[in-house]
């Protein structure tokens, strides 16, 4: 096999390969293969018939035409790695010229290539991230956040303030005509979050419960743009009630049986996550960094074959749950325009990112070990309530639809960037550098149980 690559563009190139005649054998033999089972001959069980009677059957032509998609596949994948070409994307096949008895074998494709960029010096980068101090009134804003979750509703006796939960009838008409589905009784909400109609808890705020009142509010699902009148009345209304920060409540919402323990608990939950969330954002914060440092154009075409593969991926999925892919932009209140830039820069940071990290994951032969590997599966199962009796099953279709081969790209890309991470500058808002302790938590910990696990 010869093979020649043009450069048409810095991410994109033509690639022509020439094929021996002789080197078809294998993919005309199995195409003989498969269309002898294709066809009954009298006096010849299926798939024993000679190739000079398949030839007078159906035509030498014929079979030709079966081998030329696998001889393509197969050349063009030793064209890219003897060239060392990186393919972005799908191959276009741009010219084949037929398989012909002793002729060589032609054909030409284009392709989206990954393009050459310098890459920066990654002990040059710096970053800046927030402090993991946990502070007092940290602890007193999480505390309070338990009180609610043990907090009850009392009705009272009163106008409705912001805060408070009113349980109410809801009426909506147009042109006196009541809305379909525009209807409720009963029911609970919480004045002041804005779930609910537009203007209805600027209503709200200051009714009683028997109090009655009319407004006009936008309508949301089929009926989004228009606006309707809304009756709104009062059943009822509820303050919540809080319990006390004691050591009763202690004992009722945690295994600790004083409130100083529940205190010092919290504190330490709090501390735990800051150190967690400052590991995170400087991994985030350096990718920006390193990404922001390299000046690399996109295929175009691959972005295009992404986005629209994204787009149908997405209105299909909301096909399937919630109707039209126009509801779906009025829920996420979104223009068409607007998801479409958003769509596009979401597309080409993934790109960017995968182009880059990709890069030095290959340089630096990073691999990803099979521990690593099996926890990513096991989190990813879980995550989607895979029974640990169909966990086997679950393998078997990733194994399948290259999901295995998919989590192993994202992994190899996380590992390739903890090694930025390592290398680049990190600090804290007082300008302290972050230690690698600081920057993977836990992980001297876990790996020194590991190696006493397997001692």
């Amino acid at each position: 096999m010869k093979s020649t690559v043009e450069t048409l563009s810095p991410t994109r190139v033509r690639l022509s390969v020439e094929v021996p005649f002789e080197e078809l054998a294998p993919f005309i033999n199995e195409a003989y293969k498969t269309v002898g089972q294709q066809i009954r001959v009298p006096g010849f069980r299926p798939g024993k018939a000679p190739r000079q009677v398949i030839d007078q059957r159906v035509g030498r032509e014929t079979v030709y035409a079966q081998a030329m998609d696998p001889a393509v596949q197969s050349n063009l994948n030793k064209a890219v790695s003897e060239n060392e070409v990186n393919v972005l994307g799908r191959p276009d096949l741009t010219d084949v010229k037929p398989i012909e008895e002793g002729e060589p074998f032609e054909f030409t494709v284009e392709a989206d290539v990954t393009p050459a960029f310098e890459m920066p010096n990654f002990a040059e980068l710096k970053v800046t991230v927030e402090a993991d101090e946990v502070s007092e009134e940290d602890i007193d804003a999480d505390l309070d956040e338990q009180r609610l979750r043990f907090s009850s509703l009392k009705n009272v006796d009163r106008a409705a303030a912001d805060g408070d939960f009113v349980v109410v009838d809801l009426k909506a008409t147009q042109d006196g005509e009541e809305v379909e589905g525009g209807s409720v009784t009963g029911m609970s909400h919480e004045v002041g979050s804005g779930q609910l109609l537009d203007g209805l808890d600027e209503a709200l705020v200051g009714m009683s419960a028997g109090d009655e009142k009319t407004i006009q509010s936008n309508l949301a699902g089929e009926q989004a743009g228009q606006t309707a009148d809304v009756d709104i009345r009062v059943d009822q209304v509820k303050e919540r009630e809080l319990p006390e920060l004691d050591d009763e409540f202690a004992e009722m919402s945690s295994p600790h049986d004083t409130m100083e323990e529940l205190r010092n608990a919290t504190r330490e939950r709090l501390e735990q996550q800051a150190v967690s969330g400052q590991a995170s954002e400087a991994r985030s914060k350096t990718l920006d960094a390193l990404l922001e440092a390299i000046e690399l154009p996109l295929p175009e075409k691959t972005v295009e074959d992404e986005i629209q593969h994204t787009r149908s991926h997405l209105e299909e999925q909301v096909s399937q749950i919630s109707g039209s892919f126009d509801d779906y932009l009025a829920a996420i209140e979104k223009t068409e325009d607007e998801f479409n830039a958003d769509l596009r820069r979401d597309v080409e940071s993934n790109l960017r990112q995968s182009i880059v990290l990709g890069r030095i994951a290959r340089e630096r032969e990073v691999e990803v070990s099979g521990e690593l590997m099996t926890s990513e599966v096991v989190r990813q199962a879980q995550q989607q309530g895979v029974e640990q009796d169909q966990f086997q099953q679950f393998v078997d279709q990733l194994r399948e639809n290259g999901g295995l081969q998919q989590i192993a790209a994202q992994l190899r890309q996380q590992v390739a960037l903890e090694e930025i991470v390592k290398e680049a500058t990190i600090v804290d808002q007082a300008g302290n550098e972050l230690s690698e302790d600081a920057l993977f938590p836990g992980r001297k910990e876990a790996e020194a149980a590991e190696t006493a696990e397997e001692e």
